[in-house]
């Protein structure tokens, strides 16, 4: 089973991560920031990830130290369930909508972290969520998993269908590049 658990805590944040690659889309989140929670179960339910994810943070400062770090752990701990990467597909790409929203994402499970992100410029909340923390918490999960990540608003107004596209569209895309499909590492290096 493609499983691994991680933790990290800094004077700002207490974080831990279990996920089960080959899972059935059931999850425990915990953390203080509601919608992230509510976006973390939109994840493991559509990309079928067993997850778990227990986390405190100041967020009496600010909800930008959590949500980050949750994106940084969850990275990590993909990457450790990965394992040697032997016969996934590597790739995977979606475009979802959520009502009047469209989001496109894309990944390469290459071993080179690049995090590429076009929202259209909008800005605002979701009842307390900086919306611009989206871009956060995917570019730390791309770094750390060491993943090139793409992704694209190509359609939106409402705050709250934006981040749903972003999250249902990540976890498709993810699904679909740790399939496995067979063979070797899927590379002409022999090695991701």
């Amino acid at each position: 089973m493609r499983e691994a658990q991680s933790q990290r805590r800094t004077k700002e944040t207490e974080v831990e991560v279990y996920i089960n690659l080959d899972g059935s889309g059931s999850s425990e989140i915990d953390t203080p920031v509601g919608f992230l929670n509510h976006m973390l179960e939109s994840f493991s339910k559509h990309g079928r990830f067993d997850l778990k994810v227990k986390a405190k943070g100041d967020v009496e400062v600010s909800h930008h130290h959590t949500v980050e770090d949750v994106g940084i752990v969850l990275g990590q701990t993909f990457l450790k369930a990965l394992g040697d990467k032997r016969g996934i597909k590597r790739y995977g790409y979606s475009v979802i909508p959520m009502d009047e929203a469209l989001v496109m994402s894309s990944i390469d499970i290459s071993g080179r972290p690049l995090f590429f992100y076009e929202d259209l410029s909008l800005r605002g909340k979701i009842t307390e969520f900086d919306f611009e923390l989206i871009w956060e918490f995917f570019k730390g999960f791309a770094l750390e998993s060491k993943t090139t990540l793409h992704m694209r608003v190509i359609q939106g107004k409402i705050l709250h269908h934006v981040a749903e596209a972003c999250f249902k569209s990540f976890a498709f895309t993810l699904k679909d590049a740790v399939q496995i499909m067979g063979g070797g590492v899927p590379s002409t290096k022999g090695s991701i």
